[in-house]
């Protein structure tokens, strides 16, 4: 069976890579001195991650990736801000990657300091404030939805995430042109395993 989009193969392959990693068969592709010159003079990832800062979720580790596979932007919660977005769509503009993957994960951090400063009424301290407010829509909105807590405030961030993406004109572009897709992920850190959400 064919792949009908560049980001379907992509997807694809990141689900393979991770089912490596999370059975104990990683491969460990393009981690040697020959592929390291092979891309000395220009890179072609195949996918953007946009993921957590957390330490127990490493994009290459996690999806058996290597040098030059994955164009990867973190943050803490995946929060976003000028830099990060000017990130994102220097990959989709300059470097023509079809997928862009925002990958959340359970017992994130940022959401459980974001959910812990609200129920305080608390501002957090220094910049972790602006972490907080970016994240606050997704705990608000998790209060409406029942269910655990924190799993729907993750949840919803990743999906807050991809609708804000597709407001930035560049990657709506690229969008509206077919040459791009934005899907959310979510990582399970007892199990290692990556579920496509949308």
């Amino acid at each position: 069976m064919t792949n009908s989009h560049p980001a379907d193969a992509a997807i694809q392959r990141l689900l393979e890579g991770n089912q490596r990693y999370r059975s104990g068969q990683a491969a460990h592709p393009h981690a040697n001195a020959e592929r390291r010159s092979e891309i000395a003079h220009g890179q072609q990832p195949f996918a953007i991650i946009l993921g957590c800062v957390d330490s127990r979720v490493p994009p290459e580790m996690v999806f058996d990736c290597g040098l030059g596979d994955l164009f990867v932007i973190r943050s803490a919660g995946q929060a976003l801000d000028a830099a990060v977005l000017g990130s994102l769509e220097f990959g989709v503009a300059e470097l023509h990657i079809p997928l862009l993957v925002v990958l959340g994960h359970e017992k994130c951090g940022a959401v459980i300091a974001t959910i812990e400063a609200l129920e305080q009424h608390a501002q957090a301290e220094g910049s972790i404030q602006a972490l907080v407010e970016a994240i606050r829509p997704a705990v608000e909105q998790a209060h409406t939805q029942g269910g655990p807590l924190l799993e729907s405030a993750v949840q919803a961030n990743i999906l807050l995430d991809i609708a804000a993406l597709k407001k930035s004109p560049v990657l709506a572009e690229a969008m509206h042109k077919d040459e791009l897709k934005i899907v959310g992920a979510h990582y399970s850190l007892a199990s290692g395993r990556v579920e496509i959400l949308a």
